[in-house]
């Protein structure tokens, strides 16, 4: 079967007000090197699948910055390719002209053109917080041997102990496999469930036909209007994933995320495998620098630093420099930050072009860590 993505940039940006004031989600930097959309473009691109639609909100010129033409995923193409698809791109057409989306069904509809010109057998969706490596080829298949309208790939865990803040939509099914309901998680659920990660294979006649009885009833909802609507009628069906699977959520699960990657299997799960790389953005940039004296352990560091003082437990984007005396232990710095001389920092979260000046002590908490703002001196 033939397929086409599409990703949604903003949906979750409400999440981490804090970084998305100035970016998407999709845009946010993860792992020292990378941005949340890669994890997503990497899956569908390696899956086979060379041409994705991008459904932006606002704020999206760091994104559109990040992707240029899309060679660093070998979408830089004639036919096919990558799209960034902002609002009212298709206005004369598209029946919700000139109003903003604020849900996922609202965001398709905005799309529907989009949708409908593909020449795909299926659409491929999936959010732009989602961290995994995920091969989206198998789920294509699985969807074609159930003969489904729908697929949804689920991941089992624990509503209480998954570190995602706000509600999830637990989806129930039969033996078959067969989709039955959608719930809304509440803290009292402490179980395992069937979680949605917001990645699903839809059969592009049976989307479009979806996106017109939505339009035709009024719905806003995607799990709780439309998809009930259809369920009689359909076949939807889940694909259970068992492999490695974040959804980025709050400040706070972005620090924890991010942390987790210092650890050697799960930096394999999302990295080892070389059938399924993780592309980003090349940067033709200098080795980091370690100075006479410089300590670095157990942290991630990406090219073009500069280290003089301590680094633990922590991950550096590119650009960073740590002066002579300065302690940077459990902190994520992200690109051409500075942290000057004698200063010590702990559980920060240092956004781009952020200056720390000497002597300064700064410290969070795991729960809480301390987030400076992009751009700031302190």
């Amino acid at each position: 079967m033939t397929a086409a993505g599409l990703i949604f940039s903003n949906i979750h940006d409400k999440c981490i007000p804090e970084m998305t004031a100035r970016r998407t989600m999709a845009s946010l930097p993860f792992g020292g090197r990378y941005r949340l959309v890669d994890f997503t473009l990497s899956n569908m691109v390696n899956s086979g699948i060379n041409k994705v639609g991008i459904v932006t909100h606002n704020n999206y010129r760091s994104l559109m910055d990040h992707i240029g033409n899309g060679k660093d995923w070998d979408l830089a193409r004639r036919s096919g390719g990558i799209m960034i698809l902002p609002p009212f791109v298709t206005a004369y057409e598209n029946p919700r002209a000139n109003q903003l989306y604020t849900t996922r069904l609202e965001a398709l509809m905005g799309v529907r053109e989009y949708i409908t010109h593909c020449d795909e057998d299926v659409i491929v969706l999936s959010d732009s917080d989602v961290v995994c490596n995920i091969d989206l080829s198998d789920v294509i298949d699985s969807h074609e041997a159930q003969g489904a309208d729908l697929t949804l790939v689920t991941k089992r865990m624990k509503i209480s102990t998954d570190g995602v803040r706000g509600s999830k939509v637990i989806v129930y099914s039969n033996d078959r496999g067969v989709i039955t309901d959608f719930v809304e998680s509440t803290p009292l659920m402490t179980e395992e469930y069937d979680v949605s990660t917001n990645i699903m294979v839809f059969t592009r006649t049976f989307l479009v036909s979806l996106l017109d009885n939505a339009i035709s009833h009024g719905y806003t909802e995607f799990y709780h209007q439309a998809l009930p609507f259809v369920m009689p009628t359909s076949k939807l069906c889940i694909y259970r994933y068992d492999g490695y699977y974040n959804a980025i959520s709050s400040l706070e699960h972005y620090f924890a995320a991010n942390m987790e990657l210092l650890c050697g299997c799960v930096r394999g799960e999302l990295f080892g495998n070389r059938e399924r790389p993780v592309y980003t953005k090349v940067r033709n940039t200098a080795p980091t620098k370690y100075a006479e004296g410089a300590k670095v352990e157990n942290s991630l560091i990406a090219d073009g630093c500069i280290i003089e003082g301590t680094v633990e437990n922590s991950i550096l984007f590119r650009g960073v420099h740590v002066k002579k005396g300065t302690t940077v232990r459990n902190c994520i710095m992200l690109q051409n930050s500075c942290a000057g001389e004698n200063v010590t920092l702990n559980c920060v979260i240092a956004d781009k072009n952020v200056i720390i000046r000497d002597d300064k002590v700064l410290s969070g908490s795991e729960n809480l860590p301390f987030y400076i703002a992009k751009g700031k001196m302190i």
